[in-house]
């Protein structure tokens, strides 16, 4: 069961950052899959930097890779040359403009801003901090808990039923045990107790 737990951490805190990373290409007209093919050409040696490769690293389908290749190819993040041995070959690589955009969009800042929170402090298990992770970045990005109604600072139980208390509703066994958007943290500071 604590597998789940982690899973489920770990899943809610990539959202958190994925949702982050969309909205930085996003202002710059670009998806988060042409940062992926940016990052993995400025990673990959000269034998690893074809469209294949690129297809193959990321799980992605040929015609995907292509249309992304081209899109990065005209706003000159990327370069194609053909190979000397194999003209058959082509390898992308980054421009000097391709590089600057991935340092401008990595690492991104609400992880950087978790990150310096967290550094100091020790855990005991991956499940604490991964708990603690998650905190810290919703607070960062302003985004909702979303934690299990069971867990939330207006849940209750009065007189042999549960009870919300923010909406002053009795609530389902069931519903104790799902994720509402309403959902506050006992460690929320900006609600008071």
């Amino acid at each position: 069961m604590q597998e789940l737990e982690t899973f489920k951490l770990i899943e809610r805190i990539s959202a958190i950052l994925r949702s982050e990373e969309r909205k930085k290409y996003a202002a710059i007209g670009l998806q988060p899959v042409h940062g992926q093919v940016l990052d993995y050409l400025a990673k990959c040696n000269h034998y690893s930097n074809t469209h294949a490769a690129v297809a193959e690293y990321l799980g992605l389908t040929k015609g995907t890779v292509s249309q992304t290749i081209q899109i990065l190819e005209r706003r000159h993040y990327l370069e194609k040359t053909t190979d000397a041995v194999d003209g058959r070959v082509v390898h992308l690589t980054l421009t000097e403009t391709g590089y600057a955009l991935l340092e401008d969009l990595k690492p991104l800042d609400v992880f950087k801003h978790a990150e310096t929170q967290l550094s100091e402090r020790e855990f005991e298990t991956i499940g604490q901090a991964l708990r603690a992770t998650l905190s810290v970045l919703q607070k960062v990005n302003n985004s909702k808990s979303f934690g299990l109604c069971r867990s939330c600072r207006h849940f209750a139980v009065e007189a042999n039923h549960y009870h919300c208390g923010l909406t002053e509703q009795p609530l389902a066994r069931g519903d104790t045990e799902k994720i509402c958007r309403d959902h506050q943290p006992f460690s929320d500071p900006h609600h008071e107790e």
